[in-house]
């Protein structure tokens, strides 16, 4: 990969918020060791490209990235797991412990209050944790920033580690440093490469908070839905009807959960599935057991 090329690959990467900077350079981003791109920096469009000018080569790596940009954000995807594996848990575990008091309005309106509290309280962890990352990350920049300013030599090092793994030629590597510490980019590169830390986007905080708390909702009002449709003292036979929904729902939850990240077809990777859901059928089996048990228990002491 000649000089130019590497140049043009790395100029593709898009700088930190500045006003200066227009919005194709604010595009999303990616390490330089991600698999796809470098497949992409080797293949012959790539090499097609870069021998007409470092601009083409950029442009068709720019383009390819453009199209391959995922639908949802691994990180909602990610909130919405955290939301719904809490949210398919700990509500059942409360309406099967309650279930034992054979009262469905108690059921209905004890699980209805920890749905709202639980969803509430998740939601808020969820925004504090993505303000904190946004916090932090903007930290990292101002650190980044001053560092280029007023430490040239530990800069320079850190460019040569970042691409001491890619076996690049001593010239080029050298060629690339000289860029870089005189590129207004330069606070970019450090922020993707050594940092590895994404800019968050402005509505992260607020995204990640809906996502887990309408995810924890969602999860905890399945087991509720049978004690809508049974009599007021009936709550221990809705609990049957709220364990077989759970385990059905647990078991699918598992697998997709699991089929999500290693992928849905292959022998391993069903097994993996199905290993994902029994795993979640248990977790939630004993979390409920452990509830109805301690309400039990205290019934016992109770009428001592």
């Amino acid at each position: 990969m000649s000089f130019s090329s590497v140049k043009a690959l790395l100029s593709q990467y898009s700088p930190v918020s500045e006003s200066s900077f227009s919005d194709s350079e604010k595009e999303a981003h990616l390490p330089l060791g991600h698999s796809k791109d470098l497949e992409i920096a080797s293949g012959d469009d790539f090499a097609s490209s870069s021998s007409s000018s470092p601009s083409a080569a950029g442009a068709a790596v720019c383009n390819s990235r453009a199209e391959k940009k995922p639908f949802i954000d691994a990180r909602v995807i990610s909130d919405a797991i955290i939301g719904l594996s809490d949210g398919m848990t700990v509500p059942f575990a409360l309406t099967a412990g309650l279930s034992t008091l054979d009262d469905t309005k108690v059921v209905v309106f004890g699980g209805l209050a920890e749905l709202i509290a639980g969803a509430i309280s998740m939601g808020l962890g969820g925004y504090l944790g993505a303000k904190s990352e946004e916090e932090s990350y903007h930290a990292t920049l101002k650190k980044t920033r001053e560092q280029t300013l007023t430490d040239f030599d530990a800069t320079t090092t850190i460019i040569a580690d970042i691409f001491e793994p890619y076996d690049l030629p001593a010239q080029i590597v050298s060629d690339l440093t000289k860029h870089l510490i005189d590129s207004p980019k330069l606070s970019s590169f450090l922020m993707n490469f050594h940092h590895t830390l994404p800019e968050p986007s402005g509505s992260r905080a607020v995204t990640c908070a809906l996502t887990i708390a309408l995810g924890y909702f969602i999860g905890g009002f399945v087991p509720l839905v049978p004690y809508f449709f049974v009599g007021p003292q009936d709550a221990f036979s809705a609990l049957k009807w709220s364990i077989a929904t759970m385990a059905v729902a647990l078991f699918l939850f598992g697998y997709c959960k699991t089929c999500f990240v290693s992928g849905w077809k292959g022998r391993e990777n069903v097994k993996g599935g199905v290993y994902g859901g029994v795993q979640m059928v248990i977790v939630g089996g004993v979390a409920a057991g452990a509830a109805m048990g301690l309400v039990k228990l205290f019934q016992t002491l109770a009428s001592q």
